[in-house]
């Protein structure tokens, strides 16, 4: 925009940007500055509009604080029941026992409404408890190509069997087992009756550190080489 003689204000921007001793000189011009507040359509003065401005930086930088000490939390109490489960396992002296008391202390540390598991390969002094009942060869293949756990909605899994109450089921998170990392060794389930409770979106780190605890534990159950 033209001002006058050719002057835009483009060239009056660029002057006072590069004359930071203008202001100085002409102090009264600041004291008579008046901007439209975003409160309001209300005259302000330079000082004023600079005051809220910068509150509005340290309202939204108390907010991203807040946020920050609140994720803090959460991962301290996440890794506090991470924790507690472990210990659980590690008290644990008789292998046969380990299925239970992970899914017991799960269920109870994370308020997981539904879990259940299968094992396969396991040592056959094993054969006839409730986790080494047959699985299908294709949920077998399902859990040995799953990368990371999957989470959403009640597909009709066979998995969903071994649950008390699979009806009541809409979503959920299913956990490969692997022994070493690699050999799957079996599928880890966890449900609930909240559509939203495991979702497609949802981030898999936290369930991947219960993944890899249980499947360190259960190894115990595998025959010795």
């Amino acid at each position: 925009m033209s001002i006058t003689g050719g002057i835009t204000e483009l060239d009056l921007a660029n002057y006072l940007a590069n004359t930071p001793g203008f202001f100085e000189r002409h102090a009264e011009l600041l004291a008579s500055v008046q901007l439209t507040s975003p409160h309001g359509q209300r005259a302000v003065s330079l000082q004023e509009r600079q005051m809220e401005m910068l509150r509005e930086k340290i309202k939204g930088l108390e907010q991203k604080i807040m946020e920050m000490i609140r994720h803090g939390q959460e991962n301290v109490s996440i890794a506090e029941r991470l924790h507690r489960i472990t210990r659980e396992i590690l008290l644990t002296s008789a292998p046969a026992a380990l299925p239970e008391v992970l899914l017991r202390t799960l269920r109870h540390e994370f308020l997981i409404p539904q879990a259940a598991l299968r094992l396969w390969g396991v040592d056959d002094s094993f054969d006839g408890l409730p986790f080494t009942q047959d699985v299908t060869p294709d949920t077998r293949a399902f859990a040995a190509s799953l990368t990371l756990p999957y989470c959403g909605v009640n597909s009709g899994f066979e998995a969903m069997k071994w649950l008390d109450d699979p009806d009541t089921v809409l979503s959920t998170a299913l956990i490969p087992l692997r022994a070493g990392g690699q050999d799957s060794i079996g599928l880890l389930v966890l449900a609930s009756s909240d559509a939203s409770r495991y979702t497609a979106d949802m981030g898999t780190e936290f369930l991947l550190r219960i993944g890899e605890i249980a499947s360190a534990a259960l190894s115990r159950l595998l025959p010795n080489d």
